[in-house]
């Protein structure tokens, strides 16, 4: 793991909210490099599960149960397996999870993979798991297809507009290589006073729809909801508002903050679940200022937790 810089984000707020404590058992549902993980096993005496669905990650995870043989257990696989996961090693609740979505610096940092605009390579983007690749989608769906995945899945409003631009551009060439795809939606994109590229939601799109990563967001959150024992805790680190959407729609409604048609009028609903959740912190948190000057990355994080209560899973 040495021959890889590898910097957890929110780490320290992750671990003072999951409060790790000995002889309690997590999950690491993101593993990448194993960066939270680590954190766990060295803060205290606990076990971990460690989940991952890319191939890249097992040597992270195979070393990791090598420094750890009686506390870790790395599963390469889909996170929202998670229940089968724990099933197989005979465990049915656990203290704590903790997710870290989006793409991994494994996964960024090597221009092979085709995640960075930022860097040369093949237009790939697959995590794991799935055949389709951005260059499949780029060069074989239709123009409304195009547009409706950059938009719905990127939040761009210019999707109409690059998705046209895919199209009378692959009828010159294919569309394989991640400077290719960045260069034509710049020449679409005007360029904002931002810090952020105009490739970014683009690219954001294509990886999301790709990987399926709302509908395993979805599930696991679920899963969650059946694992946690009362008192655990879930923590979502999410780097876009479609990630934090999901993650705080799931946990308001599970605690029983859904807005109600007036504030005057209280809810009498009296078919609605008991709250699942407990959320003591209403606001997701922020990196640190110091944080972002020592990695960029985190700019955009935001975290979201929520405790589990004695409740029943709905």
């Amino acid at each position: 793991m040495n021959n890889f810089s590898h910097v957890p984000v929110l780490i320290d707020e992750v671990i003072s909210t999951l409060k790790p404590q000995s002889g309690s058992c997590y999950v690491d549902a993101t593993f990448g490099a194993g960066g939270y993980s680590k954190a766990l096993l060295n803060y205290t005496d606990c076990r971990v599960w460690g989940i991952d669905r890319d191939p890249e990650t097992i040597q992270y995870g195979n070393e990791l149960e090598h420094q750890y043989p009686n506390q870790f257990k790395f599963f390469c696989s889909k996170f929202s397996s998670i229940s089968q996961l724990l099933a197989s090693e005979n465990i049915a609740k656990v203290d704590g999870i903790a997710v870290d979505l989006g793409v991994s610096s494994l996964q960024l940092d090597n221009p092979i993979r085709g995640f960075s605009f930022k860097k040369d390579g093949p237009l790939d983007m697959r995590m794991g798991g799935t055949d389709v690749t951005a260059a499949d989608l780029v060069n074989q769906m239709n123009e409304n297809e195009l547009a409706d995945i950059i938009f719905h899945f990127g939040d761009e409003r210019a999707s109409r507009r690059i998705a046209r631009e895919i199209i009378n551009y692959r009828k010159k060439a294919p569309i394989t290589r991640t400077t290719q795809l960045a260069a034509l939606v710049r020449q679409v994109v005007w360029k904002k006073r931002s810090k952020i590229d105009p490739a970014t939601k683009t690219f954001q799109a294509l990886r999301i729809y790709i990987n399926k990563e709302l509908n395993e967001l979805d599930d696991l959150l679920i899963a969650a909801e059946l694992l946690l024992k009362p008192g655990g805790r879930i923590v979502v680190i999410s780097f876009h508002s479609l990630e934090d959407r999901r993650v705080k729609k799931f946990l308001f409604d599970r605690s029983g903050l859904r807005a109600q048609k007036s504030r005057h009028q209280p809810n009498c609903n009296l078919n609605e679940k008991a709250p699942t959740f407990r959320l003591i912190q209403r606001r997701s948190t922020k990196s640190s200022k110091n944080e972002i000057q020592n990695n960029p990355r985190a700019r955009s994080a935001r975290l979201r937790w929520g405790e589990r209560t004695d409740e029943p899973a709905i």
